[in-house]
């Protein structure tokens, strides 16, 4: 199974994460895709997602804060579900000497995910 973080915006207005996986062979509706990579030891204040995307982590380490004090920490061969793109979003800071590269595929989230959350294994 695949690691996922899944980020949203909840009813208060706030980013949300719920931990989980990956289901398998699901197809996905993909506007597009790009890479980007971000120099250790680099930081992003309070943000949201720009769109709704599958950030999926190639190198480094992040740690993630919401505004309600939710936590984790994206490893390299783990997915980011971004779907916080209103409300009040979320912060990271790199951990460790690596860049961050990494592959945005934005989706239509009209479509569905094909995340399933940790409590449903």
């Amino acid at each position: 199974m695949i690691k996922a973080y899944l980020l949203t915006t909840g009813a208060d207005g706030h980013s949300h994460v719920q931990e989980g996986h990956l289901a398998d062979a699901v197809p996905y509706d993909v506007h597009t895709v790009s890479f980007k990579e971000t120099a250790p030891h680099s930081f992003l204040d309070w943000h949201t997602a720009p769109d709704t995307q599958y950030v999926v982590c190639l190198t480094g380490t992040l740690h993630f804060v919401t505004h309600t004090g939710e936590e984790f920490t994206l490893h390299p061969g783990e997915v980011l579900i971004a779907m916080d793109i209103t409300g009040t979003g979320h912060k990271w800071q790199m951990q460790g000497n690596d860049p961050w590269r990494r592959v945005y595929i934005v989706f239509d989230s009209a479509k569905g995910i094909n995340f399933v959350p940790e409590d449903d294994k």
